[in-house]
Parts: C-alpha cells; structure tokens; sequence
C-alpha cells in the first residue's frame, strides 16, 4: 500500500504495485473530491457484443436425474403456448425462451424483437406500440400511477381466440405523459447458485469493506419477503424470493397463464375467460406442473463461462481490467461483487459453490437518472439490485429498460443526482483512456 497526495491509504498487490501506482494517485484523488451529478466524458469504447460461442445454457450438474429434470424443463421453458394452454387474456409474448433467448436460452433479450411479429400473430388485432422495435429490446410495460405491468397484448381476433373483444392499454397517451417505464428480461443463467447463497453470506458481504464503500458513497441494503423476513433476490428490484416465486410470476403476467402460485387471471372480461383456473397445474403424481418444470430448468442452468481473449482484445489487456475491477480502485467491485459462496444445497452441483455473479445482490440508489418511481417489496422508486454481470460480454441491451446497446452510456447512466455510483463513474472517467479501454475489454469478457 502507499499513500496518495491526500494523504489516503491505497491498497494493491504487490505482483502489481508498478502499474497500479500509475493508477491510484489520480483514482484515490478523484474519488475524494469529486461526486458528479452529470454524464463524465468517457475516452474509450465498448468493444462491442463479444462473438463467438455462447458458453452458456447447459446444466451444471452432471447427476442424471437433475441433468433430465433440466431438460425437462428447458423443453417446457421453450413451448409456445395457445389460449386453449392458457395463453391471454393479455400478454407479452407466448413463451419463455423468446424473451431469454440471448445468447442462449436462459439469456436476455435477443437482436430481432419477437413481439413485433407476435402482434399479429393467428390473426390478432395488435397493433405494436412505439417503443417496440424490430432490432429493439424485448420489453415489458409498467404505469407508474399503479406501478403494474400493463401487457402489450390481447388475444382478441387470434383464431383460437373464440369472441374475445379486448382492446390494448393506451401506450400513447401513457408515454405521452411520463406514465409508462419500461423493463427488460434479466438473464436466469445461474439461478440455482444464486438462490443457494446464504442470507448470512449476503449480509457478510454487505458489511465487508466498509471503510472502502464509505470512500465511494456507497452502502446498499437487502429487499426481504414480507412474511419470512428472508432476503429476496430475484428479478430487477430483488423482489422475488424464489425461483419458483418467479417462475409462477412471469407465467401469469408476461403470457397470462393462471397457475398454483398465481391463481387468478389478471383480466377477467366476460367473454375471454376461455379456460377453467388455474390452467397450469400438476397433472398426475407422475409429473410437474409447467412452473415446476422452469424453476427446474432454471435451479440448473449453468452460469455463462468467461473468455481469456476474444476479437482483437488480448488476454493481457482483459487481465489488467480484471486487476483494476477487482482491486477496488475504480469502485465497481463494491457493489458487483466478484464472487459469493453457495452454502448447503440439497444438489451437490449447487453446494459449496464459488459463484462468479459479480453481484452483492442488494437493492442501490441509483439516482434520479434511472429512477422509474416503482416500489416491489422495500424497493424504492431509485433502488434496483445489482445486476450480476455474468454473460455481459454477449449481452446485447444494458439497464433495466434496455436503453442503450453500449456498455460506455450504461456506465455513464450510472451516474445522476443521489446515485450511489457517481465517484465510481467519476474516478473510472479520470482513468486514462488505455486503462478505460483495458476495463471495458474486462467486462466483455465476461
């Protein structure tokens, strides 16, 4: 360690005390003084969607029986359902793969939108709103006047659709006045290894390097089950406790699909109540009902496999931007926490695990900038869940509404009035623009 022009206390390696010296004196200073409210000018570019092969979207157990339950379940996660399955009365899309389907299933939101050709798809009588877009993201719609999601779809003129007469939510007026925000799919890659992290260990780790995080701004807190008082961490808000939770969610809002967990549907006009409820249940005692089966699919879907080169990014330059993410200089690692531990899980491929999220998992203020004024659970209006960066380096759309393609404005994004991450963006943003460059190239190793 050394201490900078401001008398503050630097820590590094000491296999690489000569390269991070030239990074820490500007760092150490910047993140003192300076809390930027604004978009800082970044030098370097986003080396862009990394290509190659997908290293995602097998299982992580190599135990038969889990190895068939996730194949089962990634079969049932990849069927289209009809409105005679369930589908509707309002939707998003008609199945699960569609939304996760970069860069494999299990992923985000693909390169051409599914939703475009869904509009009309058996003769429906959508027209596609604005905000969808052929090479845009997969998104899902929320007013923020009752903070639900609003589907983008009805059934109404499908073919298996019978006399249903629905007509769309009013999009435009709704954008118009500043009332609709927008979401986007989080990658399920890794479930299992998320939802086997202790509470303790999350909690151990929010308490970790305090002094650190006290430097940036930062703190964090966790989202909790009201009734248990257990953490939650699945979907953008944390708000979800379970896979299965989540699962049975998804079902019932993005393709209408009343089920165990969520019984009800969620329009009831007369005319369009086409099935008993609910319409996904266990058949027999020999199988699972379609919920079951995606929380299986899910619980083993291995998480995506980092690259030591790619492109023309070189191993030694995704090193360096690994040493830096990592060393605690620019910040980032504080809240995307490089890796957590799994505890005891009935799986032994789940157990004991190191799990490379990059995630703290806990809820941030992130600012005025990329506040969307929705509450789920504890969440605030400004707080989101620290998004695991694994498989960053093929993700195709960044942040919660998928409002940008380039890793650079996501970055920049992070920085707005009352976010936690501004001396992060600032002190990456007084970086020199090869040292930028080395980082990003890091992240789309990912």
């Amino acid at each position: 360690m050394f201490v900078n022009r401001l008398g503050q206390v630097c820590k590094i390696s000491t296999s690489n005390v000569i390269w991070a010296a030239a990074i820490c004196l500007p760092i150490c200073a910047t993140y003192a003084q300076v809390a930027s409210t604004t978009a800082p000018s970044i030098g370097a570019r986003d080396p862009g969607v990394r290509t190659g092969a997908a290293g995602a979207g097998g299982s992580i157990s190599k135990d038969a029986t889990e190895v068939a339950m996730f194949l089962a379940g990634q079969a049932t996660f990849e069927e289209v359902d009809t409105v005679p399955k369930g589908l509707g009365p309002r939707f998003n899309l008609d199945t699960c793969a569609g939304c996760h389907a970069q860069p494999a299933i299990g992923g985000s939101s693909p390169s051409i939108n599914p939703q475009v050709a869904m509009a009309t798809k058996l003769g429906a009588r959508n027209s596609v709103p604005p905000f969808i877009t052929q090479n845009g993201p997969v998104r899902e719609v929320r007013f923020k006047t009752d903070g639900g999601v609003h589907d983008l779809f009805t059934i109404s003129g499908r073919t298996d659709a019978g006399r249903c007469n629905l007509s769309q939510p009013d999009f435009a007026t709704a954008v118009q006045q500043g009332n609709a925000i927008f979401r986007i799919p989080t990658p399920v890659f890794g479930g299992g290894l998320i939802e086997s992290i202790t509470d303790s260990t999350i909690l151990a780790n929010k308490a970790a390097n305090s002094s650190g995080k006290g430097q940036f701004g930062i703190s964090g807190r966790e989202n909790r089950e009201g009734n248990t008082g257990t953490i939650t961490r699945f979907g953008w808000k944390a708000q979800n406790k379970s896979l299965a939770i989540f699962a049975g969610e998804a079902y019932n809002v993005e393709q209408g699909v009343t089920n165990d967990l969520f019984t009800q549907e969620r329009d009831e006009t007369p005319g369009c109540l086409l099935n008993g409820t609910p319409e996904d249940t266990t058949p027999s005692v020999s199988d699972s009902s379609d919920v079951i089966e995606f929380g299986n699919f899910m619980r083993f879907l291995a998480p995506p496999a980092p690259v030591n080169s790619y492109g023309n990014v070189s191993a030694d330059s995704i090193n360096r931007g690994r040493i830096m993410f990592t060393s605690g200089l620019v910040g980032c690692n504080f809240c995307h926490t490089p890796s957590l531990q799994t505890g005891k899980a009935s799986s032994a491929a789940l157990s004991g695990q190191t799990v490379n999220l990059f995630s703290d998992l806990l809820l941030h203020n992130m600012g005025n900038g990329l506040a969307d004024g929705i509450t789920q659970g504890s969440a605030g209006g400004d707080e989101f869940r620290t998004a695991p960066l694994w498989g960053l380096g093929q993700r195709i759309f960044f942040l919660h509404d998928g409002r940008t393609s380039d890793l650079v404005r996501a970055i920049q994004a992070h920085s707005s009035n009352g976010s936690e991450a501004n001396r992060s963006v600032s002190a990456f943003s007084a970086l020199s623009n090869a040292q930028q460059q080395d980082l990003l190239n890091f992240l789309r190793s990912l």
